[in-house]
């Protein structure tokens, strides 16, 4: 959404910035490496005065209005851009400024010719707006308001609609992203707009943020949660189907706006059918920006071809929402290559959010690396890599999963450091690729990243290559990692991705996406019609080549012939699970009224827009015509579109070039009594690249220990570090963060009862075992049903305490609890309840032996 915040501990990239205009292709000049790009009490007017969001969520899909207030103070006319990150998969469908009273609606045209409209309005000295997807990536947006004269006023509203993802707990998330990190940008490319924006600290932004959010709900909403402050939840029925939050007036928006929904009924499969436009509705409006677009698809493209389009709005669409499941399994799997790639560059310094005291983001990638580690299954091949500038893994080749092997592993991920310099994610995936596979063990790929990376097409595009031969999981570390990145991965990899922000925890999302790698792979998947006679549906975006229990599924598809009163339709998501065909089939009514906002076509378009453009043949121009009639008949932006609007009622045309200001944006300081700024005027990049008004000199950030982050270490042995690579690039330097090292916690006694666990599940009694109980080796000694069974006894003491101490992380040790479990059965025999009974009794509580297959 339009507003951008850019941690201080990850500024642009690692080698002097060579900045390029994006229409000439001329080379800017260059400037020194710098740790962020901060405005330090710059008394720069800022033209952005307040952003109003107004938010209608509708089940599972979001319908979001934003407007940006502007105001001119100057004496100059200015032209204010600003840069902003946005969820990709939101369709961004509407633009429009209104100036005086006069609203002007914007165009959605080829982004050449926006641009060229654009820059021919400003040079004549009229008032114009530019809207556009960045060229790297689908998740930055810049905003252009040019020719803003002085004292004057504008608002600038886009809108958007989004699919909302349903979280674990069953929660439908909501987002307004407001962290926008420096994109690292590999040598040899140009540099990202997102690096060349201006900061301010926290607490000093200099506009406000309102949001008012409206949930609607058949099933009932059972409550709405939000990690900023907002109103009491308001019900506007007794059924509690419908209800309204705000935040708190005064909000500084300098973090990502999360609104959580819980629904009575969340994971119900269903269908939705939306009516098509009348195009005869439109046509007959002359000056109606539909006539404007049919006159323009017309002249662009072949009659056939504009039938293909026209017919996408005008029939009726479908979205279907499918929850597939999967028959119980006690099964553990032995085969598999889990291939952990993490990123080790200098922004993995920096904490996993704004609160106080979080804790850092590597140090959370080595919890979560050691929980994985103890939970692969013996048999199976694993290994490690770190990737920053350059990489390093922890073994030639990927090795048998053994004590030995997976000791070796946990002393070095326990000696990690975010000191690989930049985020170069392409070179360790081409080096895996290029590395043959085991046979019958298929490779999971794992990849953990803050996802500031500026060639993310490139990285999506090499994971396409070779989707054949694995499996990808992507994890997006802390606010402002990139969803172009980590959804892109996932999906050209058939696998799943998480994001972990605010107070999430890491462990627990990705042990959920180590249960569905060791799930077997789903095959055969189809989709089956029954519809009236006379009736067809084709679909408008793929069958889910990968399916995972509990994880939804959406395919839209345009239902064409016509629709009888009280009809109904049926589809049958079908697909062979090992050896069983299951299938998932939903009823549905065909008859729908007719909607005013057209949500369901934009998301099928902006879906069918995404496919095309990450697709193998992306830049043919046969797909390119496609993404472009796409785009311009259902005016969903991609990213060969730009929105333009021209106000051509100016009654006094600027005169000369207007002055370029850059919308500040808040930055994480961290107190800065060495920092020191430098004023480094720079020539216009192109339209929303602006340069910033100021640059940090790259001195170092002074930092006190006692807002250090407190995070927990796992009470594992050292060794020695791997070496960092040489080539040391820079996200930026650890040192230019904090002046001291890290004061870490007293480790919690679940991690220390984790790090004790042998590769085959079990544990053994000794004096760090009993000193995590919290009881004498002696006393836990004495009850031992069976002496010589020592390490039988302590793994059932261990399975107990987990259920005893631990039950809300349930997640987390589920794996560990399995291998166990089965370790037990096969050497504790038919003494086994014999043990539980014992540990029941020693520990005082009264686990019930089903937990352990009795």
């Amino acid at each position: 959404m339009p507003w951008a915040v850019m941690p201080v501990g990850d500024p642009t990239v690692g080698i002097p910035l060579r900045l390029w205009n994006s229409r000439t292709r001329a080379k800017m000049p260059s400037c020194p490496p710098c740790c962020g790009l901060i405005v330090v009490g710059s008394k720069q007017p800022v033209p952005l005065k307040g952003i109003s969001v107004d938010i209608q969520v509708k089940g599972f899909v979001a319908d979001v209005s934003a407007t940006l207030k502007y105001k001119n103070e100057e004496e100059k006319a200015v032209e204010a851009i600003f840069v902003f990150p946005m969820d990709q998969d939101s369709a961004v469908y509407t633009f429009e400024a209104t100036l005086e009273g006069k609203t002007i609606v914007a165009d959605l045209q080829e982004k050449k010719q926006a641009h060229k409209t654009y820059d021919e309005a400003i040079k004549q000295g009229q008032q114009a707006f530019l809207l556009e997807e960045d060229e790297s990536s689908a998740d930055v947006f810049s905003c252009n308001v040019g020719n803003l004269a002085p004292g004057q006023e504008a608002d600038v509203t886009l809108k958007y609609v989004r699919e909302l993802p349903v979280e674990a707990d069953g929660a439908v998330r909501f987002v307004l992203p407001a962290i926008l990190n420096p994109r690292y940008t590999p040598k040899g490319q140009a540099v990202s707009v997102t690096a060349t924006r201006p900061q301010v600290p926290i607490g000093e932004i200099p506009y406000t943020l309102s949001l008012s959010t409206h949930f609607h709900s058949a099933y009932g909403i059972a409550k709405i949660e939000s990690n900023c402050d907002i109103s009491p939840v308001e019900y506007s029925d007794e059924g509690k189907t419908s209800a309204k939050v705000s935040l708190a007036e005064g909000h500084k928006f300098d973090r990502d706006v999360e609104l959580l929904a819980y629904y009575s009924e969340v994971h119900k499969p269903s269908v939705t059918v939306e009516a098509g436009i009348i195009s005869s509705d439109a046509a007959k409006e002359p000056e109606s920006v539909a006539h404007k677009l049919w006159t323009l698809v017309r002249q662009k493209f072949s009659s056939k071809s504009h039938f293909r389009l026209e017919s996408l709005m005008t029939k009726s669409v479908a979205m279907l929402s499918f929850y597939p499941s999967f028959p119980a399994t006690q099964e553990q799997t032995n085969c598999g290559e889990f291939l952990f790639v993490v990123d080790r560059s200098g922004s993995m310094e920096c904490p996993m959010n704004s609160e106080p005291n979080a804790p850092q983001r590597i140090q959370s990638a080595k919890e979560t690396l050691v929980l994985l580690l103890k939970s692969l299954p013996l048999g199976c091949y694993f290994n490690i890599f770190g990737f920053g500038s350059d990489f390093k893994s922890f073994f030639m080749e990927s090795k048998e999963y053994t004590q030995e092997s997976m000791d070796e592993a946990v002393k070095k991920v326990n000696e990690m450091k975010a000191n690989f310099g930049g985020t170069e994610i392409l070179r360790p995936l081409k080096k895996i690729y290029e590395t043959a596979g085991r046979p019958d063990h298929p490779r999971q790929l794992f990849l953990f990243t803050d996802g500031e990376v500026g060639n993310t097409k490139e990285v999506i595009d090499e994971v396409q290559k070779n989707a054949q031969n694995h499996r990808c999981f992507t994890f997006g570390i802390g606010e402002g990692a990139s969803t172009s990145l980590i959804k892109g991965m996932a999906r050209a990899g058939s696998g799943t991705f998480e994001f972990i922000s605010g107070k999430d925890r890491m462990q627990t999302k990705v042990l959920r996406a180590l249960k569905c790698s060791l799930q077997p792979t789903v095959k055969n998947v189809s989709l089956t019609w029954s519809l009236p006679s006379g009736m067809e549906a084709v679909l408008l975006s793929k069958v889910p080549t990968a399916i995972f229990q509990g994880q939804k599924a959406i395919v839209y598809a345009q239902l064409k012939g016509k629709v009888e009163t009280e009809a109904e339709g049926e589809v049958c998501l079908q697909y062979n699970f090992k050896d069983e065909l299951l299938k998932n089939t939903i009823h549905f009514p065909l008859k729908v009224e007719k909607v005013e906002r057209p949500t369901i076509h934009r998301l099928a378009a902006k879906s069918l827009i995404s496919e095309l453009e990450s697709g193998k043949d992306s830049k043919s121009e046969e797909v390119k015509k496609r993404i472009l009639e796409t785009s311009l008949q259902s005016t969903v932006i991609s990213s060969l579109t730009a929105f333009v609007a021209v106000n051509k009622d100016t009654k006094t045309p600027v005169e000369g070039p207007p002055v370029q200001r850059d919308i500040p944006a808040p930055g994480f300081m961290y107190g800065m009594p060495r920092l020191m700024a430098c004023s480094m005027p720079m020539p216009r990049m192109g339209k929303g690249m602006g340069a910033p008004m100021a640059m940090c000199a790259a001195a170092p950030m002074a930092r006190k220990s006692a807002a250090r982050p407190q995070v927990a270490k796992m009470a594992i042995n050292s060794a020695p570090e791997l070496q960092a690579p040489q080539h040391q690039d820079a996200d930026f330097e650890v040192e230019n963060c904090y002046s001291s090292p890290p004061v870490p916690e007293e480790t919690p006694s679940f991690l220390k009862l984790i790090s004790l666990q042998n590769a085959d599940g079990s544990w053994n009694l000794n004096p760090e075992f009993s000193s995590v109980l919290g009881i004498p080796l002696q006393d836990i000694s004495s009850k031992n049903p069976h002496q010589n069974m020592g390490s039988v006894w302590a793994t059932v003491l261990a399975v107990i305490w987990l259920h005893l101490s631990c039950l809300d992380q349930r997640e987390e040790w589920e794996l560990l609890e399995g291998k166990a479990v089965s370790w037990l059965k096969a050497k504790a025999g038919s003494s086994l309840d014999q043990f539980v009974s014992a540990g029941n009794e020693l520990l005082k509580t009264s686990v019930e032996p089903k937990v352990f297959g009795l």
